[in-house]
């Protein structure tokens, strides 16, 4: 499936693969069940698992090599697309600080999705600038035509993280339903890279210190923002 795929970029799909088979899925059945019982927790788990898998596979629509799969991949994006967009304005935006309880440490939670916003930031800028200084493609380029991974992080999620943050942090209700789509995304796009740098690794694929450190420390941080929200949330 992966064969015109290079070494590294296989080893990530796979590692992902996995992810989402033994993770992502389950969770999305889970949240589904629970979303039908009426349950405000399960429909924040939809939303973001929802948002992995739309991200997933807009990055295997756009990034991965032509292959057999590649109508998969393109309805998988699509329908993806459109049920997030659907969870996402299942909310009312006006009344979802209220499934919150107020002890919510939205301080605590709002500098964490603006630290891990900054630290993926400054990783890629470091990444890209050092080529564009240097005249030389970029690590990890390869034989591909441009870093997809990255445009949609600098694009999408980092300034997405920041103003999430900061309306949190002000309490504003729009923000609050943010942080749970962030957040809960969060937990399964970064456990899916985590073990993309432990598939990249075990390839004999070169792999920066940074990236090493960075990224399980964010899981570990995102994990338990996670945890923090999910005790915090008041059913119906």
């Amino acid at each position: 499936m992966y064969s015109h795929d290079s070494v590294s970029a296989a080893a990530q799909a796979k590692a992902q693969d996995g992810v989402t088979l033994f993770f992502a899925i389950p969770l999305l059945l889970s949240s589904l069940i629970m979303t039908f019982k009426g349950s405000i927790k399960g429909r924040m788990l939809l939303t973001g698992t929802l948002g992995y898998f739309l991200y997933t596979y807009a990055s295997y629509s756009f990034l991965t090599m032509y292959n057999s799969l590649f109508l998969v991949y393109v309805l998988l994006f699509s329908l993806s697309f459109f049920a997030f967009i659907l969870a996402l304005f299942s909310f009312d935006k006006e009344s979802i600080h209220t499934y919150f309880k107020n002890s919510l440490p939205s301080k605590g939670i709002g500098f964490s999705l603006m630290v891990i916003a900054f630290m993926i930031l400054l990783l890629w800028l470091g990444k890209i600038l050092n080529s564009l200084l240097g005249g030389t493609p970029p690590q990890g380029l390869e034989h591909y035509s441009t870093l997809v991974i990255q445009v949609l992080d600098l694009a999408i999620l980092v300034p997405l993280a920041i103003v999430t943050g900061i309306m949190v942090i002000r309490r504003q209700p729009f923000g609050y339903l943010l942080a749970t789509v962030v957040v809960f995304k969060g937990v399964t796009l970064l456990l899916a890279i985590t073990a993309m740098l432990a598939a990249m690794i075990y390839s004999d694929v070169t792999v920066s210190i940074a990236e090493c450190v960075i990224f399980p420390t964010m899981t570990v941080a995102i994990a338990a923002c996670m945890v923090i929200l999910l005790k915090h949330v008041r059913e119906p």
